[in-house]
């Protein structure tokens, strides 16, 4: 099938197909976008190298997709939980990439490889995570909390990581120490940009330096979006996400680094508007983005992706050894780094310390936008390598709702395990 839109509409009917399959299992959808771009390159509906068009939409489709996954979190309340869940983030990301490293290194020795593979396993996915605790009725619960928190720190950390290491790795001949230091003086420079824009620029109320400068006084952003109408104002937040995208590009960046830090620093005041308003622009916006970003653009991203999965039996086996080496021992130290750091450095009880544990072994968006950085963009990681981590991210994703249907009834008290009982 070589006609771009034909290739479209096939996508978009497996996208149909892939969400129905979501809800009936109850795991994320990506794993099933994933399924359908393999089934349809194996069977040859889809070409295994895209149409130019095809790979722009689902570029788009990643730079929407990290943007919205950004703009769900409110900076406020993020803040306000960084205290209590830092070392659940620090402990919990390290331990896995540690492990991830490790096993990358054992079986195939190559250092840029197992800097990828650290990368992919490090960021939690925390829309897998809270659909499944949604599901259970304990998404307003503290563990809840503690795991958003903890994500979204382990998402920044990570995207940081993938914007320096990727550079390393992709990078010719030797990297000097000083060729490191730029790239990370690089990095703490965009994210000091965006923090300058999200801090200073955006917000209507300026410190007194900036106030003096009227100059930034037109770049209020709740004035713009008074001045474009509500109608307008998805294409505004759209046009913020892209430049954001295009700046992060040109410091060296993968475009959705850039996006995601611009859904994170726009407030949900900044879409006041006058009283006589009778929608609510915030959420009218948030629901118009979560559609293009999760049902019919951002899911082309994924769908492509899974094209680069060939069924080879050989490969299957091959991988066997080193898929459920990673699996279990990332399982493990996930589980008890996150549920430890849980405990003694958040605070919190024992049975919300196993189930923050337990609810940060998803690996979805942010680890196949790694594995696409990785293997379809620069060829760092081989076939073999590939096959394992999509493998593994699988596993993962499906012991989510498995393990924290499991443990409700203790969490719950409804059961005793540890002897401990809830406040």
């Amino acid at each position: 099938m070589t006609d771009p839109l034909a290739q479209l509409l096939v996508i978009w009917i497996g996208v149909f197909i892939a969400v129905y399959a979501a809800k009936a299992t109850k795991l994320t959808p990506v794993l099933f976008y994933l399924a359908v771009g393999a089934v349809a390159v194996n069977t040859g509906i889809l070409p295994h190298e895209a149409h130019p068009f095809i790979r722009g939409f689902a570029e788009i489709g990643i730079i929407v997709i990290m943007f919205a996954l950004g703009f769900e979190e409110s900076p406020v309340n993020f803040l306000r939980s960084v205290k209590r869940s830092w070392g659940i983030a620090f402990f919990g990301a390290l331990a896995p990439f540690a492990v991830a490293y490790s096993v990358a290194d054992y079986f195939w020795g190559d250092t840029n490889m197992s800097m990828m593979f650290g990368l992919a396993m490090t960021a939690t996915a925390v829309s897998l995570t809270m659909v499944s605790l949604k599901g259970e009725g304990l998404a307003r619960s503290a563990a809840a909390t503690g795991i958003m928190t903890s994500a979204v720190l382990d998402d920044i950390a990570s995207l940081a990581a993938v914007a320096v290491l990727v550079s390393v790795a992709t990078g010719e001949g030797s990297v000097s120490l000083p060729d490191v230091a730029w790239i990370i003086g690089k990095v703490f420079l965009f994210f000091a940009l965006i923090t300058f824009v999200g801090a200073w620029v955006f917000p209507h109320e300026r410190p007194k330096f900036l106030r003096r400068l009227p100059f930034f006084e037109q770049f209020a952003i709740r004035r713009l979006f008074r001045a474009s109408g509500a109608e307008m104002t998805t294409l505004a937040v759209l046009t913020l996400a892209l430049a954001a995208g295009i700046a992060s590009h040109q410091f060296g960046f993968h475009p959705a680094i850039g996006a995601y830090m611009a859904g994170l620093i726009l407030r949900e005041e900044y879409f006041d508007m006058p009283a006589t308003q009778e929608n609510n622009q915030f959420e009218n916006t948030k629901r118009i983005i979560d559609s293009v970003a999760f049902t019919w653009i951002g899911p082309v991203f994924f769908v492509q992706l899974g094209t680069m999965i060939l069924f080879d039996w050989d490969i299957f086996v091959s991988v066997i050894p080193q898929t459920l080496v990673l699996t279990t021992g990332l399982f493990l130290v996930q589980v008890s780094s996150a549920g430890l750091a849980a405990r003694y450095t958040g605070g919190f009880t024992s049975r919300e310390s196993l189930m923050i544990g337990f609810g940060m072994l998803g690996r979805a968006e942010l680890a196949f936008v790694v594995m696409d950085i990785a293997y379809v963009q620069n060829s760092i990681l081989n076939d073999e390598a590939f096959y394992t981590l999509m493998f593994t991210a699988f596993w993962l994703n499906v012991a989510v709702p498995i393990t924290i249907a499991w443990w409700k009834p203790y969490y719950a008290g409804e059961k005793e395990i540890f002897g401990e009982k809830e406040p």
